[in-house]
């Protein structure tokens, strides 16, 4: 059976991780002990792209990079992913997109981005990627909007399905330039830029989906909740996927995990429950180890977890 192939027009950067007992407060010093800090492939892009690779897909990343040593340093570890890297741009003006990450020790972040190359990829530049011929295409918005609604005309055009992962949210996208989606995926905070409302209540996260469903023409809206879960909306119905109970170490990557995981596994079954599941899965062996894209597990790992998950919860069961 041939794998699936996807198309992943999206961001690249390096991630400066910052480890810490916590965030310090407005004009505080806080002097950590020992090395707690790093520099790391990541990028929403690329840890979907490098998802969709671990979990045994045809992955084509497309993506613009500075002409600098970051950007060879990405490539190469693209390329050892097994990833396709020929639509890989370089930008001699600007440097490679650089994120800097702080984690408190709780495994929550927060996330400075400056998008450098990413924000140079024009509406031009998704023309050739789909030469490739890809079964399905993958976009976040840390690229400009208006290449985002180029790339996924030409899939529509072509009857490629699109997955896109509604992050980061902006006011000031117009989401019904979008065309048709298969998969619109917000995770909270980003749920309360579009909609205004905070996805904090099971009542709240209907409403917020119903109201994404008015503005963007999506066949499933999934919103991200953190610890919380997912919820899954799609026209009629909606249904709670519960988050994993795993030891949280960091949060950075769990959600571009999880839209990848869902699109990989909705592509092989085509069952959006099944796909949640498994994303789920995924997503949870993500928070439990350190990192953006070293967090990301293989599909082995996946199925090993969900097997272990399925047979705890027959044990317990049994047991009753």
């Amino acid at each position: 059976m041939l794998k699936k192939r996807i198309l992943v027009i999206s961001s690249a950067n390096i991630d400066f991780v910052q480890r810490m007992r916590r965030v310090p407060y407005s004009g505080e010093t806080v002097v950590e002990p020992g090395i707690g800090y790093s520099y790391v492939p990541g990028g929403k892009g690329a840890n979907s792209a490098i998802t969709f690779a671990r979990l045994g897909a045809d992955c084509v990343f497309a993506c613009k990079l500075g002409k600098d040593s970051n950007g060879k340093r990405l490539a190469a570890m693209y390329a050892k992913e097994g990833i396709d890297t020929r639509y890989i741009l370089e930008d001699p003006e600007v440097p490679t997109g650089l994120a800097s990450i702080l984690v408190e020790e709780n495994g929550k972040n927060r996330i400075i981005v400056y998008p450098g190359a990413n924000m140079t990829i024009t509406p031009e530049d998704v023309e050739e990627p789909f030469i490739c011929c890809p079964d399905a295409l993958y976009m976040q918005l840390e690229v400009p909007f208006d290449t985002v609604v180029e790339a996924v005309r030409r899939a529509n055009d072509a009857g490629i399905p699109v997955f896109i992962d509604a992050g980061p949210a902006s006011v000031d996208y117009d989401l019904k330039r979008l065309g048709r989606l298969e998969v619109f995926s917000p995770n909270e905070s980003e749920t309360r830029v579009y909609t205004g409302i905070a996805p904090t209540t099971e009542e709240n996260c209907l409403r917020a989906a119903i109201k994404l469903s008015s503005m963007v023409d999506a066949k499933y809206i999934v919103l991200k909740l953190g610890d919380r879960g997912a919820f899954l909306y799609d026209g009629r119905e909606y249904y709670i996927v519960p988050a994993e109970e795993v030891p949280v170490v960091d949060t950075t990557a769990a959600g571009d995990v999880f839209t990848a995981a869902l699109t990989y596994w909705y592509l092989e079954k085509g069952n959006i429950l099944s796909a949640m599941d498994f994303a789920g899965c995924a997503a949870g062996i993500s928070i439990s180890r350190p990192g953006a894209s070293p967090s990301v597990p293989t599909l082995a790992e996946v199925m090993a977890y969900a097997k272990e998950r399925r047979e705890k919860k027959e044990a317990e069961k049994a047991g009753e």
